[in-house]
């Protein structure tokens, strides 16, 4: 099997790009279907899509109904076969851009992506994670191409709650430990391919970005301002994490985030980062790591607000044989938990998840 390294053609980060940095999507199509939800429509999309028309942009606006589903993507695909459009514009968080990703290659078009917040590294990939109109993991889409353009307004990613930057950084942190386990386990990527030098040396530095410069970033977005850090921050969340996740690999951290898809009730109120975060924890214990690596993370993540018991992610008093879905789930066949070393059943993620709740809970007496 090859290595194989995948981005986007073009990534551009800056205050204010999406005023100033129409001429980039122009270069990829002048008839754009601009799909976001009403949320950010209200908050950023409505001015975008004045903007594109007064340079001059067919804009055809269609509002994301908040599920990455095949059902939405058929209809959205629909909307931009009868009025011609030649590129996407996803706008808006990782299931709008997930869509938008879909949509662009079903109707074998452009896509842009232009995120509102840092809280996934799913702008510069060639997949999208599909789920059912119940919010339930299905499946990986993957596609031929990266986007061709991402477009990240430091300006409006600013100006989102503090919590979604404090998941993406938890999404971010999972890239590395992911990362090395795979490329330990010769593991497959989801580039389809080994790992390069140039993606673990990446996925390595999202972290040292992210451990170096976190907290300041979140001061800054708690203060709604740009600063070094929060650019910094940005791109370690957005470009450095999607870049290594997609070309270093996934592992179990993602996996158990998927598994908690399983479960019904109010962790599913939990950011798709803040999820992968108790993951990564989890993939840590899996993995023996060294007690200093794990309180490192752990004291990191109870910083930032993330979720690092049971309790936290509204899970607490839930039974072995509740928990064991989430560990089937983790496990089925085409998780990305098979592409490390170790061998690793439901029972044992199950193990995991119940060990981490309670050293943590352990530290607090």
């Amino acid at each position: 099997m090859e290595k194989v390294f995948a981005s986007p053609s073009r990534y551009v980060q800056g205050k204010d790009v999406l005023k100033t940095g129409l001429t980039y999507i122009e270069d990829l199509g002048k008839k754009t279907l601009l799909l976001c939800d009403d949320v950010v429509w209200g908050i950023v999309g409505e001015q975008l899509y004045e903007n594109l028309k007064k340079a001059d942009f067919e804009v055809t606006h269609v509002p994301f109904n908040g599920e990455a589903s095949s059902k939405e993507i058929d209809r959205v695909s629909e909307i931009g076969k009868e009025h011609s459009c030649d590129v996407v514009l996803g706008l808006g968080g990782g299931k709008t851009i997930d869509a938008a990703k879909a949509i662009s290659d079903q109707l074998g078009i452009a896509v842009a992506v232009l995120p509102t917040v840092a809280s996934t590294d799913a702008p510069t990939s060639a997949l999208s994670v599909i789920y059912s109109e119940d919010g339930v993991f299905e499946k990986y889409r993957f596609y031929a191409k990266n986007p061709e353009l991402v477009l990240v307004d430091t300006k409006v990613i600013s100006q989102a709650p503090t919590r979604l930057l404090a998941s993406g950084i938890a999404d971010a942190l999972a890239t590395w430990v992911e990362v090395s386990a795979v490329i330990k386990a010769k593991g497959t990527t989801m580039a389809k391919g080994y790992s390069t030098l140039a993606a673990a040396a990446i996925a390595e530095k999202c972290e040292a970005t992210l451990f170096s410069f976190g907290l300041q970033a979140i001061e800054a977005n708690r203060s709604k301002v740009v600063t070094e850090a929060l650019e910094a921050v940005v791109e370690a969340n957005t470009l450095l994490s999607g870049i290594g996740f997609e070309s270093g690999g996934l592992a179990a951290a993602h996996a158990i985030h998927n598994g908690f898809t399983a479960l019904e009730g109010p962790v599913h109120e939990k950011t798709h980062g803040e999820k992968v975060a108790y993951g990564t924890l989890t993939q840590l214990v899996l993995e023996n790591k060294p007690k200093e690596l794990l309180d490192k993370y752990i004291y990191f993540y109870q910083v930032l607000g993330l979720p690092t018991t049971l309790a936290d992610l509204e899970l607490s008093g839930i039974t072995y044989e509740e928990l064991l879905m989430v560990g089937k789930q983790a496990t089925i066949e085409s998780e990305t938990i098979h592409q490390m070393a170790g061998t690793y059943t439901a029972e044992d993620v199950t193990d995991a998840l119940f060990a981490v709740d309670a050293y943590v809970n352990s530290l607090k007496k």
